[in-house]
């Protein structure tokens, strides 16, 4: 330590980690720290070689949300605190780093104040290819040009937002496709969005991920949750505005039918949650940060901009948005500091407080419909969308699980969204012959929207215990310290 009197460590916490208390010597205003990590750094993942695409190279990432970069770089870890930085990488010869920051060689900086679980940070075998004049995406050479031809909208989505919102703030947008261990679908990192593969289906069928991820540039990075009890201000306004872009850039029918399928997804999960955690302000208060990332702050969220819009109309509800993200542009803000600026800038007659602080959907929501969807039954089911798949297996009541997969041979497909939702299925009818496949998804894939609800199955029954065991046992090195510890609290 520098430029420092004296410092202490305390006591450590299991959720939020062990404070630093630095005394700064009289008339310093800063000090050097000097630390290294622990190999069991809830931030950092270190692959080894047969973990990654190319079956090679290490491979390190950075997940800092919500307050695992105290894990890996001693700062003040919250997101009512932003932070500017420089940084130097020394990666071994013949591995490439990047950073959410401008810069290359190894020489970083990021001159905009961004909170601290925005920092990130990636070291491997990267390949980049240019998908537009500020965009490019890095992936593993094996990768890299299914990821360019996945991620071609891009910079269209980026024009979508600015004719909306204002202008992209951030210089350049690229993305990076982590490897298959990655436990969420997307990270916004300002510059650098990291992605999960799961999504390269070939089709762009998933690629409302990237439009969530860059909708973050202006809600969640532009203008950020002061505290995580807030985190709906980044979610809720980040599905709303990913559905804005996806309409479009793709049309009204593909944006309605992911918020109807968004829309019943949202009542599946809170008729699990307790009461208390069906609000859009959640008491965090001896709780880890994470307990709080359900659909409510992202689809309950989603939905009440959305009736905010039908009930004031568009015109003037861009226009508020607008105004909003300029008006707290590079600011971490609260809930009431929301409520104070909408009571002075919108009046509407929803009942925004009863949204936020009680628990369930009011009336008067502005419910989405899919005309798509209520077309499901037709015979004729060629050029069906994702979507529609995942809806139509989510509507059988009693089906047939050997004669669906002879028809459409959902346990060989091969887009991620379809087999898990097919899997969970085979789980629940105990159809055998998925079973195999279930092992193989869960020791390839480290998402934890597609491992939850799979080893939930499995925990129904004892049989499906002792399956899950034994899975688990085989899949957990692979997984990210933030998924082991959601399946280690599931497979006991």
């Amino acid at each position: 330590m520098e430029n420092a009197d004296s410092f202490e460590v305390g006591a450590a916490d299991p959720v939020l980690g062990a404070p630093l208390r630095i005394r700064p010597a009289e008339g310093t205003d800063s000090v050097r720290v000097y630390y290294s990590t622990s190999p069991g750094a809830s931030g950092l993942q270190w692959l080894e070689g047969p973990q990654t695409a190319g079956k090679q190279h290490p491979f390190l990432y950075t997940q800092s949300q919500a307050i695992h970069a105290r894990s890996w770089i001693p700062l003040q870890d919250t997101p009512g605190v932003r932070v500017t930085y420089t940084a130097r990488i020394h990666a071994p010869a013949g591995l490439h780093a990047v950073m959410a920051a401008d810069g290359h060689d190894g020489q970083f900086r990021m001159e905009q104040p961004i909170p601290s679980y925005l920092i990130a940070l990636a070291v491997g075998d990267l390949a980049f290819r240019e998908l537009g004049p500020r965009s490019g995406v890095y992936a593993e050479p094996s990768l890299v040009d299914a990821a360019a031809h996945e991620f071609a909208d891009t910079e269209a989505m980026i024009g979508a937002v600015e004719e909306m919102y204002g202008p992209y703030r951030w210089g350049r947008y690229d993305l990076l496709v982590l490897p298959p261990s990655f436990p969420f679908g997307g990270m916004e990192n300002p510059r650098l969005t990291f992605t999960t593969p799961t999504i390269l289906a070939g089709d762009r069928s998933l690629v409302s991920l990237v439009a969530h991820e860059l909708a973050h540039s202006w809600s969640g990075n532009l203008v950020t949750n002061a505290t995580w009890s807030d985190f709906w201000l980044n979610e809720g306004f980040t599905v709303y505005v990913e559905r804005r872009i996806l309409e479009k850039v793709y049309g009204t029918a593909r944006a309605e039918m992911e918020a109807v399928l968004g829309r019943r997804e949202l009542d599946r999960e809170m008729a699990g949650l307790p009461e208390a955690d069906r609000v859009l302000h959640i008491d965090l208060n001896g709780r880890d940060p994470d307990d709080g990332c359900t659909l409510v702050p992202y689809e309950k969220g989603a939905l009440l901009l959305r009736t905010m819009e039908h009930t004031v109309g568009r015109e003037r509800f861009d226009a508020f948005l607008h105004a909003y993200f300029d008006h707290f542009a590079f600011q971490s803000i609260t809930t009431a500091q929301f409520l104070e600026y909408l009571r002075g800038q919108l009046a509407s007659e929803v009942p925004v407080e009863q949204w936020i602080f009680q628990p369930g959907i009011p009336p008067g929501a502005a419910e989405p419909r899919s005309e798509a969807f209520d077309r499901i039954e037709s015979p004729d089911r060629t050029g069906w969308s994702t979507h529609q798949w995942l809806h139509f297996l989510r509507t059988r009541r009693d089906p047939d699980m050997a004669q669906l997969d002879r028809d459409f041979d959902f346990t060989e497909t091969g887009n991620s969204e379809i087999l898990a939702q097919w899997l969970q299925m085979a789980l629940q009818r105990d159809y055998q012959p998925a079973m195999p496949k279930v092992e193989q998804f869960l020791c390839a894939v480290g998402r934890r929207k597609f491992l939850k609800p799979l080893y939930a199955e499995l925990m129904k029954t004892p049989s499906g215990q002792k399956r899950a065991r034994e899975i688990y046992a085989k899949a957990r090195p692979g997984y990210h310290p933030i998924a082991q510890g959601t399946i280690d609290a599931m497979v006991k």
